[in-house]
């Protein structure tokens, strides 16, 4: 018999059928017996009568993985009083069943999952991560963040992009300043990957418009709600723009493809959450970063936007131009890599962007230098050798056209989205300054 999940039931009404899963609740009422069987797709609630049934069930723990043949009926009157009634498959549930274990009786997790919200610590679900993504708050948010990676690739695939795979290993340490990770490489130094940025730059003179779904990792103390050692960027690179202007056009439009993709495959992963996906604007609206110091109320010679800052233009964006999106750009120029390419009119400064999403720094971005004499006069300003960039800066004597492009944290994204405090609380197995387990 095949195994039917758990939201397909209701096209069962009337037949004996197999669902299998885990032992989420047991109600032990005088004269019925109540299972919840979470699988996949939700929960089924299971009706037992029969006292042998029963006695089983009473071995049976939480967490438990079992079979049930029985038959899909339309729920009773009789419906089980408890919080799973209203999360079970609709309107039906099962009767005259057979339950059989899968496996041995589960030790209990050190937190009930049967209830609406994880109680224990944050610290504690890390801890016993296998186990606390099970509850549907949490295997929610990875939902989301599942659908919103289908929605990125969609976005870019329709816009005739090419998705590519980069090394994770480098040999130097020389793409953004970030303290990095070392390695042995068989006797030889090698690093984590900072970003993927110098290989999708090398890549648009192959493909024009890639992009790249991966980790990278940043070895800098960062001991905060939004910063992991570990994360996934959805990286874009895209030749023959005009300038930075054109980057941000294309990530408007993959924002939007992305928050689709969320609403239509992640619909209730966010019912679950109780969270809606904003609109994206057909314009999201920008702001100088001259400007942007003048609306957070920072002093004119701040080089960067504290948390603070982003904070007070997210209201401001959300107040002005009712947008939970701001692009903040021209950055100076000290500030960004030397790869960025500046405002020709304002040299000073770049022609490079953030996004800001709800008061946080979601995307970073920018035109970047496409000539060979640039790129040498760039790190000749900096002190810097040309030596440790000589692979990279090689395909620059071959011709490449004016690109740009941007990085999107997936993490930070979905914390923001879903509105969670923490950005370890949509991460499965996160990787930051204390944790390197499980």
């Amino acid at each position: 018999m095949q195994r039917v999940l758990s939201h397909h039931l209701h096209l069962h009404l009337g037949t004996t059928v197999r669902i299998a899963g885990w032992v989420r609740r047991r109600r032990l009422l005088k004269s019925v017996a109540f299972l919840i069987v979470r699988d996949a797709a939700g929960l089924a609630q299971v009706v037992i009568t029969d006292p042998a049934v029963r006695a089983d069930l009473e071995k049976l723990t939480e967490e438990t993985v079992v079979e049930v043949i029985a038959t899909v009926v339309a729920r009773d009157s009789h419906a089980a009083p408890t919080a799973d009634a209203a999360t079970t498959s609709a309107g039906v549930e099962l009767t005259d069943p057979t339950v059989r274990p899968l496996g041995p009786p589960a030790v209990p997790p050190p937190f009930d999952l049967y209830r609406p919200a994880l109680t224990a610590s944050l610290p504690t679900q890390l801890d016993h991560a296998p186990t606390a993504l099970r509850h549907p708050t949490r295997s929610a948010a990875l939902r989301v963040s599942a659908a919103a990676v289908a929605g990125f690739r969609a976005a870019l695939d329709a816009r005739d992009f090419v998705e590519i795979h980069t090394p994770k290993v480098v040999s130097s340490s020389t793409e953004s300043g970030a303290n990095v990770f070392a390695l042995d490489w068989f006797g030889r130094p090698a690093y984590l990957a900072q970003s993927p940025q110098f290989y999708k730059q090398l890549m648009v003179g192959v493909f024009e418009r890639v992009y790249e779904v991966g980790p990278v990792f940043r070895a800098e103390p960062h001991d905060t709600v939004r910063h992991l050692a570990q994360y996934t960027s959805l990286d874009a690179e895209l030749g023959f723009v005009a300038d930075h202007r054109d980057v941000m056009r294309v990530l408007r439009d993959v924002l939007a493809g992305m928050l689709g993709a969320v609403g239509e495959r992640a619909a209730g992963a966010l019912e679950t959450l109780g969270v809606e996906a904003p609109a994206v604007p057909a314009e999201i609206p920008a702001v100088h970063f001259t400007d942007a110091l003048q609306i957070a109320g920072a002093p004119d010679d701040e080089p960067d936007l504290a948390p603070a800052h982003e904070r007070a233009l997210g209201e401001w964006a959300r107040r002005e131009h009712g947008s939970e999106f701001l692009f903040v750009t021209g950055y100076p120029m000290a500030k960004r890599p030397f790869y960025t390419h500046p405002d020709p009119g304002r040299p000073a400064y770049s022609n490079g962007f953030d996004l800001l999403f709800r008061g946080l720094e979601l995307v970073t971005g920018g035109q970047r230098l496409h000539r060979h004499a640039d790129y040498l006069a760039a790190l000749a300003a900096r002190g810097e050798p040309v030596e440790p960039y000589a692979g990279y800066l090689d395909a620059f004597q071959h011709g490449m056209p004016p690109h740009g492009g941007f990085a999107i944290g997936l993490e930070r994204f979905v914390a923001r989205l879903v509105g969670a405090a923490n950005v370890r609380e949509v991460t499965a197995f996160p990787r930051d300054l204390h944790r390197l387990t499980p």
